[in-house]
């Protein structure tokens, strides 16, 4: 399995996300949204960074549950209920990715919504991973 992170010099230089990633493999892992919720069904965390560090472990661990790393990671999607927070939090959001996945990073989007499914959830992850 390989990916390749691709990021064209026409394009300004990427700061946390890759442009584009080409994937090669085997088996193709779909991972579900995550949000800060604890393994009894609560949303824990009272800040952003606190609910992106819990709903970044928490799609890891569904990722390595299927067999994979975050190095697997080829497409992650946030969504989060306030850009303005996200963006005031990005370098601690960048160190909280480079603590629990690394330095490699997948193509991302950020997308600004109104509310997510559990209304005191700020931020959910999903994502996709090609495993070899």
């Amino acid at each position: 399995m390989t990916l390749q992170r691709v990021n064209p010099p026409e394009l300004s230089p990427p700061t946390g996300f890759s442009h584009a990633v080409t994937a090669t493999g085997r088996t193709l892992v779909l991972l579900a949204g995550q949000t800060a919720l604890d393994p009894s069904g609560k949303i824990v965390g009272d800040t952003l960074p606190e609910q992106f560090e819990r709903a970044l472990a928490n799609l890891l661990t569904a990722l390595r549950a299927a067999g994979g790393t975050p190095a697997d990671l080829a497409r992650l999607t946030v969504h989060t209920t306030d850009v303005a927070a996200y963006r005031a939090h990005a370098p601690e959001l960048g160190c909280l990715w480079r603590d629990l996945a690394g330095r490699e990073y997948p193509a991302m989007a950020v997308i600004g919504i109104t509310r997510l499914w559990d209304e005191e959830a700020m931020v959910e992850l999903d994502g996709l991973a090609m495993l070899a």
